[in-house]
């Protein structure tokens, strides 16, 4: 049990959830260019397991690394941080 509390996490948000159980998680980070020293914006975007479907886009989610849940799912929500706002 304590292999699974190592395992890494990461907080991004939710961009899309259209699949049943499962939704696209984006996370933002900056690097800085290796000539010049210029921060540039890069993104990934990973596929996680919804396994309750409570997740809406917009939610700041954390999600951790898990077994290969299927051809792209190696992730799963372990809760939301934040909701989004409704309108």
């Amino acid at each position: 049990m304590s292999e699974r509390n190592q395992r890494k996490e990461l907080v991004g948000m939710v961009t899309n959830n259209t699949g049943n159980k499962s939704v696209k998680v984006t996370f933002d980070y900056k690097i800085p260019h290796p000539l010049y020293g210029k921060e540039i914006k890069r993104k990934t975007i990973v596929h996680a397991h919804d396994e309750a479907n409570a997740c809406k886009v917009g939610d700041k989610v954390r999600i951790m690394a898990t077994r290969p849940l299927s051809k792209l799912k190696r992730w799963r929500i372990v809760d939301i941080l934040q909701k989004a706002p409704r309108s």
